[in-house]
């Protein structure tokens, strides 16, 4: 299978604390995939490495086809090479609509220039309605993005990172303070993106990564402790004695 991004023997230390520790990770091109692990186990460390926001001391992360070297780029550099990355807590536009959201986050050239003098055209307005479907939102387009409830707000930037036409998409605790019904439409947004891409997810709920049915990667201390099915994971008993603790 070939591989989107690798990570090999990436080490991080945070005033002598190891956050990543010699750690090896690699993703196909369209795949989805889980990330578990106890606090502290570098789980935001990794995407913040991958992303640029932190520069590890030592090791490699390669990305793309032919392969680059992602160290020493800058954040902005990474994203519009086609790394996407949604933070835990929703930052939309409040004040603007769900299909104004959608608009401005198409890629599209972001000169100071150019976004002056852009005018949306008709795909432009076509590409917002099919990412409105896509999330689960195509009647809410006229609504206030301040409006939508907690759930509405992930899936609106989610669909906001998906209109940037990343080749990756990195999601933290998508499902966290989500009801029953939200959580399972976030498990098909995040399953129909994996079709054309590779989805990252970082989350705690046992429950949610069983629904994504994807391979699952645990962190602890920093490095990948098992890999596999989660009934596979599961069923070790190092993750047992750190992280599932029965």
């Amino acid at each position: 299978m070939s591989t989107l991004l690798e990570v090999s023997g990436v080490s991080v230390s945070f005033d002598g604390f190891k956050a990543l520790n010699n750690l090896s990770f690699a993703i196909g091109p369209a795949e989805l995939r889980a990330v578990i692990g106890p606090n502290g186990a570098g789980k935001t460390t990794f995407m913040d490495v991958v992303t640029g926001k932190t520069r590890p001391d030592e090791g490699r992360i390669s990305w793309g086809e032919p392969p680059m070297s992602l160290l020493g780029k800058s954040e902005s550099t990474i994203a519009m090479a086609g790394v996407g990355r949604k933070f835990q807590r929703p930052t939309v536009f409040e004040d603007q609509s769900v299909a104004d959201n959608l608009m401005m986050a198409l890629k599209k050239p972001r000169s100071p220039f150019s976004v002056l003098v852009f005018k949306a055209e008709r795909d432009d307005y076509a590409r917002v309605e099919e990412l409105a479907r896509v999330i689960g939102l195509e009647t809410q387009l006229m609504r206030k993005s301040g409006e939508l409830s907690h759930g509405q707000k992930q899936w609106l930037e989610i669909g906001m990172l998906l209109a940037q036409e990343p080749q990756l998409l990195l999601v933290d605790e998508p499902a966290a303070g989500m009801t029953t019904a939200e959580r399972q439409k976030t498990t098909e947004i995040l399953r129909e993106a994996a079709k054309t891409r590779a989805v990252v997810v970082v989350e705690h709920d046992m429950d949610f990564v069983r629904r994504l049915d994807c391979k699952v990667t645990v962190l602890h201390e920093g490095s990948v402790l098992a890999e596999g099915s989660l009934d596979h994971v599961t069923q070790n008993q190092e993750v047992i004695e750190v992280y599932l603790g029965r």
